[in-house]
């Protein structure tokens, strides 16, 4: 269930902007940098961009996926 968040304004427009070349809502950009933000704190020895590509990864559609077969790489 979502809930209302105020937020400020500056951003706000900041969500508004990278939402756009994310293909997101505003709020599901916001929803998408507290997730990173979260994760990034609960795991302190990873780099940002990676805990972001993970979340990315994870929500991606996995119906177009090659599974992984050892050998097949030459």
């Amino acid at each position: 269930m979502g809930m209302p968040v105020r937020i400020e304004d500056e951003l706000y427009e900041q969500a508004k902007l990278a939402s756009r070349g994310e293909c997101r809502t505003i709020a599901g950009q916001v929803e998408f940098w507290a997730k990173v933000g979260k994760a990034a704190l609960d795991n302190p020895d990873l780099p940002t961009e990676f805990v972001r590509d993970l979340l990315i990864a994870k929500a991606e559609d996995k119906t177009h996926l090659t599974p992984f077969a050892p050998g097949q790489l030459r």
